[in-house]
């Protein structure tokens, strides 16, 4: 009976050292994992500290588009495609009619409200002579036809317009087209050219043609001049301007 004890104790302690080795290994094999995983990342860290550039934190607040670029880099397809090259402006200044005496007069208007990314805007105007002899007002809206980015673009437009010269006036659908050249893509300068008709095919048609030019003097203000050809079947008119541009 004392023989059989014994050999049962020596069996529990058999066992109870292969369960305290086989613990021990696994220990050992978690350590070993863990450390390996906080090595990889501790590289990981390393590498995007590395490859971050050194920017100082007053240009980053600064400058929404890079922040946009470290968090995703940019699609320069998608910017070309969608970012206009041109931006909208509100216009005021001085305008006189050559063939109207040279009366002088203003010129009002905001110019390419862009209707989200669409390729759609809205342009609208005012221009009236000092001594009332000559006003005109309308608003259009134009499609451009290729991506926004370009730096040539042209845009059908269709509106309303309404003109008076001296005794003469007349209003009604303007139907046209524009072409649009962009020297760069913050809106610093460009020309726009233009031919349009109100009413056309009808007995009260008249044809415009419209040549403006604009140049940026700071990130939010230009100077541009317009020149403008208005025809019909009763007079031939002109009239010439210097605007203040406010970009937004």
């Amino acid at each position: 009976m004392n023989a059989i004890n014994l050999n049962l104790l020596k069996l529990l302690g058999i066992m109870l050292s292969w369960q305290i080795v086989l613990l021990s290994v696994a220990n050992l094999v978690n350590a070993q994992a863990t450390n390996s995983t906080r090595s990889t990342d501790d590289i990981r860290d390393r590498h995007n500290r590395q490859n971050t550039p050194n920017i100082p934190d007053r240009v980053l607040e600064e400058s929404p588009t890079l922040q946009r670029w470290l968090k995703e880099a940019p699609d320069l397809l998608e910017d070309i495609r969608y970012d206009p090259s041109f931006r909208t402006r509100l216009r005021l200044g001085f305008t006189t009619f050559p063939s109207t005496d040279n009366t002088g007069g203003i010129n009002v208007g905001i110019e390419d409200i862009f209707i989200e990314r669409t390729g759609l805007t809205i342009s609208a105007d005012y221009q009236s002579a000092f001594n009332g002899d000559r006003n005109a007002y309308g608003a259009d809206l134009h499609y451009f036809v290729l991506p926004l980015g370009n730096y040539f673009n042209l845009a059908p437009l269709i509106g309303y317009r309404y003109v008076q010269s001296n005794d003469f006036n007349t209003d009604g659908l303007h139907l046209g087209l524009r072409l649009m050249l962009a020297f760069s893509r913050t809106g610093g300068g460009d020309i726009s050219l233009s031919q349009s008709y109100i009413s056309p095919g009808g007995s009260e048609e008249v044809g415009i043609t419209s040549l403006s030019v604009g140049y940026a003097v700071t990130s939010k203000l230009r100077l541009s001049t317009d020149l403008e050809w208005q025809n019909s079947l009763e007079d031939h008119d002109s009239r010439a301007g210097i605007n203040l541009e406010f970009l937004f």
